[in-house]
């Protein structure tokens, strides 16, 4: 004979394992932290102060 299962327990039991898969995703998908996202902005500034120091100024009125 086989072993009594709860099939509410097992019901409780599959939803929380699919909360927690869709937690996972969603910790990959959205989930940095404040340094991350601080360092990425300041990499962002420093191309960007690099690339206006290497830009050539022909002046205003093109001449």
């Amino acid at each position: 004979m086989g072993d009594v299962v709860s099939l509410r327990l097992h019901r409780k039991r599959k939803e929380r394992d699919a909360k927690a898969d869709k937690a996972a995703e969603n910790r990959a998908k959205f989930g940095r932290t404040k340094a991350e996202k601080t360092q990425e902005s300041a990499l962002a500034e420093l191309a960007e102060r690099r690339l206006q120091g290497h830009r050539i100024d022909n002046g205003e009125d093109g001449s």
